[in-house]
């Protein structure tokens, strides 16, 4: 399954976010592939500064339902400074319903 959210990026922070999810901390890239999540991309509208998250899902659990783990909760700590986030330091997320597809 393929789903996708969007999140809010503070302003002139584009290139601070880039430059953590380059070097993104491999026991969460591992810990997101063991949970069945692929194909993951985030993509920035820099006009509203407004970032789309799209990622595939093949475990029972989305990326979005992993903030029970230390590590989750660590890196939006680490991320809480550049984006919008809630009390708890994760990231305001929107689901977005998929209206269209093509193979």
């Amino acid at each position: 399954m393929k789903i996708a959210f969007k999140m809010q990026l503070r302003p002139g922070c584009k290139e601070e976010y880039r430059k953590r999810h380059d070097a993104i901390w491999p026991e969460l890239k591992a810990l997101l592939k063991d949970s069945g999540v692929s194909d993951y991309s985030i993509f920035l509208d820099e006009e509203t500064n407004t970032l789309f998250g799209v990622q595939q899902q093949s475990g029972e659990r989305s990326s979005q339902e992993l903030g029970t783990l230390s590590i989750v909760q660590r890196w939006w700590d680490y991320m809480a400074d550049i984006m919008d986030t809630n009390e708890d330091n994760s990231p305001v997320t929107k689901p977005l319903v998929p209206v269209f597809h093509m193979d």
